[in-house]
This record gives C-alpha cells, sequence and structure tokens, in this order.
C-alpha cells in the first residue's frame, strides 16, 4: 500500500486517481499506523512552505516520517511542494524544512529584461541525468505539467535527478537514496505521469 500523505494542504484525489489506473492500492491519511503500515510514501502538496511545514508539525507527523524515511529508508517521493519541503528552507518563509535533502528552496530570479512569467506554469520538458528508476521506459517526446514560483538548488549536483529549463536550468527532480521528488505534477501529465508513477510504485 502507498500512503498518500495529506497535511491538508490540497486536494489528493487525483493522485489516488493515477495509481488506481494500473491497479496500485494508495491512501490519503494522516493516520499514524495507517501511514506506519505502509510499503511506500507520498508527500504531495501545492500552496506555501511555511503553510505546509506549519502543518506537518500540527499533525505530530514530522517525527513519524523520519523514522520511516531516514531511519528505516522507506521509498517516498515528495510532489511540487512535498519536494521543496525535502530541503532545509525556503526564501517564502521561516519555518525550516525536514532538511533530508543538501539543498534550498528559492524563487525564480530573472533579469528585468526577460519576458518570462512566474509562476512557471504549464507543459515543460525534463530532462533526466539517468532513466534507471523514476524516468524507466519514458518516451523521449515526454513532457510533464508544472505550477510553481520556487524550486530547488541542491548543494550536491548528484542529487539532482532531472533539470528544466525556464530562463535558466533547475532541478525538476532530485534523488538520495530513497528520498525523491519532483517539482512537476504528475496526476496532471496524463500517460507521463502515470509512468512516473507507476515506476515509483514498482521501485524495490
Amino acid at each position: 500500500m502507498i500512503a498518500i500523505v495529506d497535511y491538508k494542504i490540497s486536494n489528493l484525489g487525483s493522485v489516488v486517481n493515477m495509481f488506481k489506473r494500473f491497479g496500485v492500492v494508495a491512501r490519503i491519511t494522516s493516520d499514524a499506523d495507517e501511514i506506519r503500515r505502509a510499503d511506500k510514501l507520498i508527500l504531495p502538496g501545492v500552496g506555501a512552505f511555511e503553510n505546509g511545514m506549519a502543518n506537518l508539525h500540527d499533525l505530530g507527523l514530522v517525527p513519524l516520517l523520519h523514522e520511516l524515511v531516514v531511519e528505516r529508508r522507506r521509498p517516498l517521493l515528495g510532489i511540487c511542494l512535498g519536494m521543496q519541503l525535502l530541503t532545509r528552507r525556503s526564501e517564502e518563509g521561516e519555518q525550516p524544512g525536514l532538511g533530508w535533502i543538501e539543498g534550498e528552496t528559492v524563487r525564480f530570479h530573472f533579469d528585468a529584461h526577460a519576458d518570462l512569467k512566474v509562476p512557471h506554469m504549464g507543459w515543460n520538458t525534463v530532462t533526466p541525468a539517468h532513466r534507471d528508476s523514476l524516468f524507466r521506459d519514458l518516451d523521449d517526446d515526454h513532457r510533464f505539467y508544472f505550477a510553481h514560483s520556487y524550486h530547488v538548488v541542491c548543494d550536491r549536483p548528484e542529487n539532482v535527478l532531472a533539470t528544466t529549463r525556464h530562463g535558466y536550468e533547475f532541478a525538476s527532480a532530485l534523488q538520495r537514496g530513497n528520498i525523491m521528488g519532483i517539482q512537476f505534477h504528475p496526476e496532471k501529465s496524463h500517460r507521463f505521469g502515470l509512468t512516473l508513477l507507476k515506476n515509483f510504485a514498482e521501485l524495490p
């Protein structure tokens, strides 16, 4: 079973529906016992970094997630805000992040003359560093749906699993062992998102 961690930050039904399409049981939950029983974890989210971390603390989920993900090495996939929460901090607020990925979340900063919009919203390409995990079996023309104003800057280049260009190149997927994150929304990315979530579900 995959636990989709509910920390009151987004509508999660579309993520569940993607897993149903290929026969994997996924449950939206904030119940500690149910999260503990899960084989894998999804940390989704849209909205503000500060609110996301505050909600995780208010629900008492931070120590549990640390135990399962860091100590027991349970596979976890952060989606959009969920990926950003994996870092130490964000320019968006003062609340510290989970700190599992060495890096920070920063706002897009463009030259005053650049004709680029923030948030970065819509379809864009993703260039994987390698294809042996989340990006396995994806078509060469794969594209994913983005909606974000902030992105992650990693301390360690080896933690960058994929990059995307919006004005400049930024990390659109991360991995540190069992801890993974994607800045885009697979649940809005049609067959490409379906393949990626299936790859996550099939990881050992």
